[in-house]
């Protein structure tokens, strides 16, 4: 099996990375002042995960920095985002004070749900952040590693089941590539999906899966209480403040980052288009943002429209190719 594919996503991630480090160090002026009045945000997933915390930390930032009003949280959960996605292009086209959230996890859902709307629907209006994929099981579990896991793996696949997001997303592409690392075929990886972070979570505490697969970020409250034990982390090195080991150290050659963004409705007026923009990036360049970044462990991965834009169209096809190539997709 050819490792192209993934590789490719690995690089376009990378690059994204570079650019987002450099674009952040010129310091770009804005202009004066931004005002969306009644900001509404739809969460095409339910309470408690990454989309849903992304739009609450959204909605307290660009308040406190007053670049929206009356911000209004919708959650509009099922298959991954789609069904959200759906409603969001029927409902809200036009729409100059109207976003949505999603992110890398949505790509893999519509072409796992073969979706007739698609994110070409709407309109990127900023990527923001991302999160390296974390591995925890329960605190009883018998598996202390990801060496453990794997052997486990090896002897049987369906014995191991992987509790993530939708299905085709983020969660479940990292399970097949560490299963294709160890020399399994992805195609017998036990996934679960499920419609949110809370209900994700609520499987992995009550040992209804093996194993549990999100980001950091999710599962950080639960680490420190002492109810779940992370044992991997698909980052490039080791994060700081985080103290769990990478994939790469115990044996597995596999990284993988879930962005997230927000997007604005289809036939958006430029002039909405442009106040949106503003309102994100100063968003982004606040202290109470970095704040947030720094509280969370997100990474910055801040990207405006136009190179959004791009960058949306690349990973869509670098995602479906992944998908592909470990059988999940035809």
């Amino acid at each position: 099996m050819s490792a192209k594919p993934y590789s490719r996503l690995k690089a376009l991630r990378r690059r994204a990375l570079l650019a987002t480090a450099v674009l952040c160090g010129l310091g770009l002026a804005l202009p004066a002042s931004a005002q969306v009045k009644s900001l509404e945000i739809m969460v095409p997933a339910a309470p408690g995960g990454g989309w849903d915390q992304t739009a609450r930390a959204m909605q307290n930032v660009l308040q406190e920095e007053k670049l929206a009003s009356r911000i209004q949280v919708e959650n509009t959960p099922g298959a991954g985002g789609t069904i959200g996605l759906a409603q969001f292009v029927t409902s809200k086209k036009g729409k100059g004070n109207a976003v949505m959230t999603g992110g890398s996890v949505m790509m893999g859902a519509i072409i796992m749900n073969k979706s007739a709307v698609t994110l070409d629907n709407v309109t990127p209006l900023a990527r923001l952040t991302g999160e390296y994929g974390v591995l925890v099981v329960t605190a009883d579990s018998p598996i202390g590693s990801v060496q453990d896991l794997v052997a486990k793996l090896k002897a049987d696949p369906g014995s191991v089941s992987w509790g993530g997001g939708s299905a085709g997303g983020t969660d479940q592409i990292l399970a097949g590539l560490i299963a294709k690392s160890a020399g399994v075929e992805a195609t017998k990886v036990n996934y679960v999906p499920h419609g949110g972070g809370g209900e994700a979570l609520s499987s992995i505490l009550g040992g209804h899966v093996t194993v549990g697969v999100s980001g950091w970020q999710e599962f950080a409250p639960q680490v420190a209480a002492g109810k779940l034990r992370a044992i991997a982390i698909a980052a490039p090195e080791r994060v700081p403040g985080i103290d769990v080991p990478t994939l790469k150290e115990q044996g597995i050659d596999v990284e993988l980052v879930n962005w997230r963004a927000v997007f604005a409705p289809p036939g958006i007026k430029d002039k909405d288009l442009a106040t949106l923009s503003e309102a994100i990036e100063k968003m982004v360049k606040s202290a109470g943002w970095q704040n947030v970044l720094k509280e969370r462990g997100w990474l910055d991965l801040y990207q405006p429209h136009d190179q959004f834009v791009v960058s949306l169209k690349e990973e869509g096809d670098a995602t479906a190719a992944v998908l592909k190539e470990l059988g999940l997709a035809k």
